[in-house]
């Protein structure tokens, strides 16, 4: 069989313009999660989604990529993608957006860990350094024990855990599956846990009183205006494209060498929440910050060699790395 490829330059730039597509998401998610609940968004972004996922399914090498033998793989991983995403919009309800996107950023240290762990790359002494100080960093973001400490920060934390599984496990799959077939289900999972709640909680208050996050997770249906039902449509523009652009980063390269660069994300976190809400974080803040992001560098810099010949995983033809881009 032909055989799955590293281009480590293609799955850069797909992270990068992925995580630049999911910044607007961030955004809209962020401006509606006082309004509405975060499964009608989620049902509206789904259904919008669906169509441009088929179509780039399709262009990958036809429908028939969707039903193969690892389709209950893929919907598992789409139930751990579903977990991911959830807790950290969940999190944008309740905290500032440079707050949320810096706790995020547990993903590439537990992405580097699940790497050795499942994947059996290599990771050196200044790698598990990194890793250690960008711990330290979340650790400072969080403040647990302080009076500023509030439990919605713990979400972003479980996000960047479960993110990091999904994206490891892509990079396991991506010899054998898609990136758009593994998109697509895990859009369909998405859109069928929406559905779920929608039937559950539409019938519920408007969630006055409690805590912005679990407002945001059990608020009633809300009739949108035209406007917020745009905006609404547009993450789910936003979802295909990021979906796809994220799930091929990580079957293009190892998963070590571009979870790094999962921290640019920052940049954006911290445009969006000056501009529009006119949050800016504070020393402590910027420490956690600081370390996190620096010991993304500092890994980005030491990327390990992968532990034996990792072209010798199998894949089929429509999956080469090549053509995945």
């Amino acid at each position: 069989m032909p055989m799955l490829r590293s281009a480590p330059l293609a799955g850069i730039l797909c992270l990068l313009l992925g995580l630049a597509v999911f910044s607007v998401q961030d955004l809209v998610l962020k401006m509606l999660s006082g309004r509405y609940p975060l499964y009608q968004i989620m049902l509206v972004r789904g259904l919008v989604s669906l169509p441009l996922l088929l179509l780039m399914v399709w262009a990958e090498g036809g429908l028939r990529l969707l039903v193969t033998p690892g389709l209950p793989a893929m919907l598992l991983r789409g139930v751990v993608m579903f977990v991911a995403y959830a807790s950290f919009y969940l999190a944008l309800a309740a905290l500032p957006l440079p707050t949320s996107v810096a706790l995020y950023f547990s993903g590439p240290l537990f992405i580097t860990l699940l790497s050795v762990l499942v994947l059996g790359e290599r990771v050196g002494l200044v790698g598990w350094a990194a890793v250690l100080v960008g711990f330290v960093g979340v650790l400072v973001m969080v403040r647990p024990g302080s009076g500023l400490f509030d439990w919605a920060s713990l979400l972003p934390v479980l996000s960047g855990l479960t993110y990091g599984i999904s994206m490891v496990a892509a990079r396991r799959m991506g010899a054998t599956e898609s990136a758009g077939a593994m998109a697509f289900w895990g859009n369909a999972v998405f859109l069928a846990v929406a559905g779920v709640m929608a039937l559950a909680l539409s019938g519920r208050s408007s969630g006055e009183g409690l805590h912005p996050s679990l407002a945001f997770l059990l608020r009633g249906w809300e009739s949108p205006s035209v406007t917020d039902l745009g905006l609404m449509a547009v993450t789910g523009v936003v979802a295909a494209a990021g979906l796809w652009l994220l799930t091929s980063a990580y079957r293009l390269a190892q998963a070590s060498t571009v979870a790094p660069f999962e921290y640019t994300a920052m940049i954006w976190g911290v445009i969006w929440g000056w501009t529009i809400w006119g949050e800016w974080p504070d020393i402590l803040g910027w420490m956690g910050i600081a370390a996190i992001i620096g010991a993304g560098l500092v890994m980005a810099l030491a990327r390990p060699a992968p532990r034996g010949n990792e072209s010798q995983k199998g894949s089929s033809p429509q999956n080469d790395g090549a053509s995945a881009g």
